[in-house]
């Protein structure tokens, strides 16, 4: 199992390297960033694990050396926003960044899975499927963005009212998208049945929601959520691997194409959109079917959804525009 994170170097990139390094199955990792790489790889490439590392930069063809026989490439590139920075200024440079890495992908190793990190993934894996389609070479069961994040804080928000030792045992779903409102944790569906009470749901949900901004908050601006990110990004990259190897009955949420995945369909009736982040069964092919418990949600959570539905269509919407009509080259000043 060759595995790739390209972004290596970043405080997302970094601590995913560091736990796909010290993973049993992986068995060859390739680091891919444009600074840095060559140094994080020697760092990583003395721990005492499996996989054998490399770190490549953009020259001498890095990024194609980094892709090749790759089985699952993992992308959590991209920059924070500045201070300064509008959040379209901060879309239109990370789209870009993710526009040429599937580029990248679909030259060099368009069979390979496909998990999108970099924000916002509302937009970025629209825009990886355009690319991929561009190219000829899009497999919706392979291509998956990241909202394992939504159901770690999930799961750990909740432990105070289920008494859980382990937070990660109690299995509580989360759809819809990656950010704010479009995030909707089903807590009437976790498993075992948690019981929120009626004054705390609104804090708890807000806080699933936002709760990025809480990590911005108290890095007092220097940083955002990283660890927790690359810890999450890790689980779900783990899920998608033991699939691979034949291991059965994993069931993940994540944001995949609805009408290429089986049972999607009726989903994206029922929500309005294409893209949209559901439990998925994990398999050999990658995404085999997508579980729609949309229709299960109570009454407080469906109004959730409606807003949860209208902010993703404008997302979703943007990525696609992105690649149809690209944005011209920003004026050097």
């Amino acid at each position: 199992m060759k595995a790739v994170v390209a972004g290596a170097s970043g405080g997302i990139g970094q601590p995913l390297s560091l736990l796909l390094k010290a993973c049993p199955l992986v068995d060859k990792l390739a680091l891919y960033d444009v600074v840095n790489t060559p140094g994080v790889a020697t760092d990583l490439s003395h721990i005492s694990s499996v996989a054998q590392i490399e770190g490549f930069l953009p020259a001498d063809d890095g990024l194609k050396k980094a892709l090749t026989g790759a089985d699952i490439v993992v992308i959590p590139a991209g920059i924070p926003r500045k201070p300064g920075m509008t959040r379209d200024d901060l879309f239109k440079i990370n789209a870009g960044i993710v526009k040429g890495l599937i580029e990248g992908v679909a030259t060099t190793c368009p069979d390979a899975y496909i998990l999108v990190i970099s924000n916002p993934v509302n937009s970025t894996v629209p825009i990886a499927a355009e690319i991929l389609k561009k190219a000829g070479k899009f497999n919706p069961k392979k291509l998956f963005g990241v909202t394992t994040l939504d159901v770690v804080r999930a799961e750990t928000f909740a432990q105070s009212f289920t008494g859980e030792k382990d937070p990660s045992k109690t299995n509580i779903p989360v759809i819809g998208g990656h950010s704010g409102e479009t995030i909707v944790p089903l807590y009437s569906q976790a498993k075992p049945a948690v019981k929120i009470p009626e004054d705390k749901l609104d804090a708890l949900i807000n806080r699933v929601q936002f709760g990025g901004d809480e990590v911005v908050k108290a890095k007092d601006g220097t940083g955002s959520a990283t660890l927790s990110m690359a810890y999450a990004g890790f689980r779900f990259a783990e899920a998608v691997m033991k699939a691979a190897k034949g291991e059965s009955n994993i069931v993940e949420p994540t944001f995949v194409y609805l009408p290429g995945v089986e049972g999607g369909d009726e989903i994206a009736k029922e929500t309005g959109c294409d893209f949209f982040s559901v439990p998925v069964h994990l398999g050999k092919d990658g995404a085999e079917k997508a579980v729609n418990i949309v229709k299960e949600a109570n009454e407080y959570e469906k109004k959730l959804l409606q807003k949860c539905y209208e902010g993703l269509k404008g997302n979703i919407e943007k990525g696609v525009e992105f690649v149809k009509n690209p944005p011209p080259p920003p004026e050097k000043k």
